[in-house]
């Protein structure tokens, strides 16, 4: 064995113990570089560190987006802000690009009927905050609940509830369909009391802040979970046709109109007025 291979051995041997795998894997093509442009040492050491650096960022994202179980095809790019006309594009790609509300735990909150996008447009903020390097969790606010009702039962809350601390922003989508009971919206109650001023919400709700008496039991809980959630917050109202119905809507035919006359089935339906 020669000693040019013995050495190669060697560094591979290294690099593998210090897991560094992206300079293990470009090391023989970059010192070749190396070697016919001439570099200097710190030359050939920043490149090979660049390469580390930026695949480690890379693996890292791809981390926090598997994480994050948030819809891979909804993204801003693909949200079409003109047919909710009353929710600002600029104002949206503002929360994506300057990330300091995160750091003071503000909130979002969306609103609207079904079917209009606000899961799409939350997703899609999502997954440019962790882009930005951020940590997302998507979830439904029912499942989230049930997930916290049974780590009360079994004495874990508050081990469950450090769990999340670790997400930047805590997505809860459609908060309107979790049920009123007492101990699954004593749980939701602590989950927004635990992140006030502390971790970012964002919470999709077909129903305004004055029929969030149907979720939380008592009055004074909804009183306080609302002005916990308000205090910091950016509020998106997307009150707007659904786009499902629209889309089914401009899928069907036109039907052609029929005119009664002599002859008429009296049996037959009569047209919708």
């Amino acid at each position: 064995m020669s000693g040019a291979t013995m050495a190669a051995g060697r560094l591979d041997l290294m690099l593998t113990e210090l897991r560094l795998p992206t300079v293990r894997r470009l090391a023989e093509d970059v010192c070749a570089q190396s070697d016919r442009e001439g570099w200097p040492a710190r030359r050939l050491l920043e490149a090979l560190l660049e390469h580390e650096l930026a695949e480690r960022e890379t693996r890292r994202i791809d981390r926090h987006r598997a994480e994050s179980c948030l819809s891979p095809d909804k993204r801003l790019s693909s949200f079409d802000f003109a047919a909710v006309p009353n929710v600002s594009k600029a104002q949206v790609m503002a929360l994506a690009d300057a990330q300091e509300w995160l750091d003071r735990g503000a909130n979002v909150l969306l609103f609207g009927p079904p079917g209009v996008g606000k899961s799409h447009l939350v997703c899609a903020l999502g997954h440019a905050l962790i882009d930005a390097g951020r940590r997302v969790l998507f979830t439904r606010c029912s499942d989230l609940v049930q997930r916290l009702q049974a780590a009360r039962r079994d004495l874990r809350l508050p081990q469950e509830l450090a769990k999340l601390d670790r997400f930047d922003l805590l997505i809860l989508d459609d908060l309107s369909y979790v049920r009123r009971d007492q101990a699954e919206t004593s749980v939701l109650f602590e989950l927004i009391a635990e992140r006030y001023e502390r971790k970012s919400l964002a919470i999709t709700a077909n129903t305004p802040f004055s029929e969030w008496g149907q979720v939380f039991v008592e009055p004074a809980m909804t009183l306080a979970a609302v002005d916990r959630l308000v205090h910091h917050s950016t509020i998106l109202e997307m009150n707007v046709e659904s786009y499902r119905r629209r889309s089914a809507q401009a899928a069907q035919p036109a039907q052609p109109a029929t005119r009664r006359g002599r002859g008429h089935d009296s049996n037959a339906p009569t047209e919708q007025r």
